[in-house]
């Protein structure tokens, strides 16, 4: 990773210094925000937006709510397994951060003393995302884009190249998609049996939208119909008399 860290023709930091110097010509209030933003505001909305998120799919109600509510459980964990995973990423590369390697960057937070490569902030967001997306795609797109624009904050404030904002998007997505399938199959179950609690079951569903009224009404729609063919069945046998 030495050879990422020269400057000159090297398009990572040259782009390193083309959306940095965005941060010297704005005014410091600016970089205020973008500060806060980058560093705690897009976690935030993360959150909220799987919350979100949760609160509309269980409203709605559907034969797939516990399937959906168990792909948004598996959004944080799966963003917490990445992070996990990049202690011995960061260990073995040994990135310094950008600031330590380049002069004339606005660094907009100090204090970041551990490596670079990857960005967990763009690892963290990533996986969120991907994991909202498996859950609900409008939801999905919306935490994408959050995703982007944290991965621009990260270069923007000066504590990250642009290649380990991509490293960590990479992380993040393939953390999600390659233990899913393991993680739904193990998440899926809890969420139905937690969806059929009298106690709980409104965390999968909200009340008055049961599994148990989705099968009455599929009982009263079959017990409909049997009596709709009986009565046609009946007229057709006094027409024949």
């Amino acid at each position: 990773m030495a050879a990422l860290a020269e400057s000159g023709s090297n398009p990572d930091v040259d782009l390193l210094y083309d959306i940095n110097g965005l941060a010297k010509d704005a005014p410091g209030w600016f970089d205020g925000i973008m500060k806060f933003v980058g560093e705690w505001g897009i976690l935030l909305a993360m959150v909220l937006l799987v919350l979100w998120c949760w609160w509309t799919v269980r409203r709605r109600g559907g034969e797939d709510t516990a399937s959906s509510v168990a792909a948004l459980m598996w959004a944080p964990l799966a963003a917490g397994i990445a992070v996990l995973v990049n202690v011995p990423i960061r260990g073995f590369v040994e990135r310094p951060r950008p600031f330590r390697e380049h002069e004339g960057l606005e660094v907009l937070i100090g204090g970041k003393t551990d490596y670079s490569f990857v960005s967990d902030h763009a690892a963290l967001t990533m996986a969120m995302a991907v994991g909202l997306f498996i859950a609900n795609r409008k939801f999905g797109l919306l935490g994408l884009g959050l995703a982007l624009v944290e991965g621009f904050l990260r270069v923007y404030m000066g504590v990250h190249y642009p290649t380990d904002v991509i490293g960590g998007f990479a992380l993040g997505t393939a953390v999600v998609l390659l233990l899913s399938p393991l993680a739904m199959a193990l998440l899926t179950p809890v969420t139905r049996t937690v969806e059929r609690s009298a106690r709980v079951g409104w965390m999968i569903r909200a009340r008055g939208n049961s599994p148990e009224e989705d099968d009455d009404e599929g009982e009263e729609q079959v017990i409909s119909g049997a009596r709709a063919d009986a009565e046609a069945d009946a007229e057709e046998r006094d027409l024949a008399a």
